[in-house]
């Protein structure tokens, strides 16, 4: 890529890196330089190197995360900010307002000016609270993204690292943030790694497309890499916008309907509780086996709260009641951080957990595991510690392990979080053949054209109550669905 040469040029020449425990380098002499001002998309396959890339370049790694790397030239700039794909990874306070109060008392400002300037700061990111002296953990994980960005837009910074910073964001959040993100881009130069690019395309000016092997395969204007390597959009799995519809025109069979009449699970005056609050309640609900169930709402609706309690992850009330012999068994929940389900060292080790509690034959057990591995695109990581997995490898590890042991009922909380586009189709198609042979799919998403195409029921949630309840028809499969409008709605 040809640079200006009367800007200031950051970057890095001849880089390679090493993750423990592996024995080839990762980025074999790769060179990447920018300037002030531009706006870069980064594209590639899940775990092809692309927020490792971003860390190097804003000094992260080797400096904050101990990683063996070798440059002959590394430049980077002096005032920077960095968006995570998960928030958590970054706040050091406990309280929303300290979180920014914070980086501001670190750029020495008058503490006078520190509550003018904290609500502004928020209220650019779509958190207009009343009052922002609220704990960290108690917001939803949009919230808590918007609080990132609030708390690095705080530093001022040259230059934004984001790091799919729109992954646990709603619609609504997702078009919110990049407003936010084209409101202060101005004389600011942005790195950015999306898989939900038809948003931004009109925000950046040139594209690097990386292959999976984490070699830059095209570097140049946006709409030249676009035209010129569809076909490895559609390999790697890249999100472009004609996606949805090139994989209906190769799916082989349409989705099929059926009734559902045998009962899985029934909720009656139930209520979930996060401490002694209550914070969601649903006077009746019955769920059926074979059913495909989307749990949509905006963040902060109560979706995680309601499929927590549940599946007694947390303190709930009222009568709940699974029509199965060993709930603990027979229902797997996915998080919607995948660490949290993690209790081994080793990709394989995590697989074969449960199998081996359950005490089957260990010939059988490297079956399944070999399988899964590669059913979800897991082979090369086998040995892997999980938290070493990028965060796509690392939601299809916590899948992969909750579905192995074929259960009877899966609740996600929004299991295609970070996955490309080839990675989320795969894993639709995997939650279908479960639907098909009677598993009932229990599914927090955003993702409203999962909810079109695959959705054989809707329940809508706000406010911390169930609003809408809809049997989908097969006719209604692709039509236009806003956020539950179409469906009835419980008063």
């Amino acid at each position: 890529m040809c640079l200006k040469s009367n800007e200031p040029v950051w970057g890095v020449t001849d880089l390679r890196l090493a993750f423990p425990q592996k024995k080839d380098m990762f980025f074999k002499d790769l060179s990447f330089n920018y300037q002030k001002g531009e706006k870069i998309l980064f594209l590639g396959p899940s775990g092809c190197g692309k927020s490792t890339l971003l860390q190097v370049l804003s000094g992260l790694i080797p400096k904050s995360v101990p990683l063996p790397v070798h440059t002959e030239k590394l430049s980077i700039p002096k005032s920077w900010g960095f968006i995570f794909q998960d928030p958590d990874t970054q706040f050091c306070m406990p309280y929303v307002d300290e979180e920014i109060a914070f980086v501001l008392e670190n750029r020495r400002i008058d503490p006078k000016k520190m509550p003018g300037l904290i609500h502004d700061y928020l209220k650019l990111t779509g958190l207009d609270f009343s009052d922002p002296h609220r704990l960290i953990r108690t917001l939803s994980g949009g919230m808590k993204q918007r609080l990132a960005i609030a708390s690095v837009l705080a530093l001022e910074p040259e230059v934004l690292f984001l790091d799919e910073p729109t992954a646990l964001l709603d619609p609504d959040g997702t078009e919110q943030l990049w407003e936010t993100v084209r409101r202060i881009s101005k004389g600011r130069t942005l790195l950015i790694v999306e898989h939900k690019i038809s948003r931004i395309l009109d925000l950046v000016a040139r594209i690097v497309l990386f292959d999976p092997d984490g070699r830059i395969l095209a570097d140049g204007p946006k709409d030249q890499v676009l035209e010129q390597y569809r076909d490895e959009l559609d390999a790697y799995g890249i999100w472009h916008p004609d996606a949805w519809p090139a994989y209906e025109r190769r799916r082989p069979v349409p989705i099929r309907r059926q009734k559902h009449e045998e009962p899985i699970l029934d909720l009656k005056n139930f209520s979930v509780y996060h401490g002694r609050t209550k914070c969601f309640t649903v006077p009746e609900l019955h769920l059926y086996r074979g059913e495909w169930v989307a749990v949509i709402g905006k963040n902060g609706a109560g979706k995680s709260t309601m499929v927590e309690g549940i599946r007694s992850l947390v303190r709930h009330e009222g009568i709940m009641h699974w029509y199965l012999d060993h709930k603990e068994e027979d229902v797997s929940f996915v998080f919607q951080n995948p660490e949290y389900q993690f209790v081994t060292d080793k990709v394989e080790d995590e697989l074969g957990f449960s199998l081996k509690l359950n005490k089957l034959p260990v010939s059988e057990i490297e079956k399944l595991v070999t399988r899964s591995l590669e059913q979800f695109a897991l082979t090369q990581q086998r040995t892997t510690h999980p938290y070493q997995l990028s965060v796509g490898q690392k939601r299809r590890l916590s899948v992969a392990a909750s579905l192995i042991d074929r259960p009877q009922a899966v609740i996600l909380d929004e299991p295609t979080f970070g996955q490309d586009a080839r990675n989320t189709f795969a894993l639709l198609d995997l939650f279908q053949s479960l639907v098909d042979g009677g598993t009932t799919v229990i599914m927090v998403t955003h993702e409203m054209e999962i909810v079109r195409r695959f959705a054989t029921r809707v329940l809508t949630v706000a406010d911390g109550r169930l609003i809408g309840d809809s049997r989908v028809p097969a006719s209604g499969r692709g039509e236009e669905t806003e956020n539950g409008s179409r469906y009835h709605r419980h008063q």
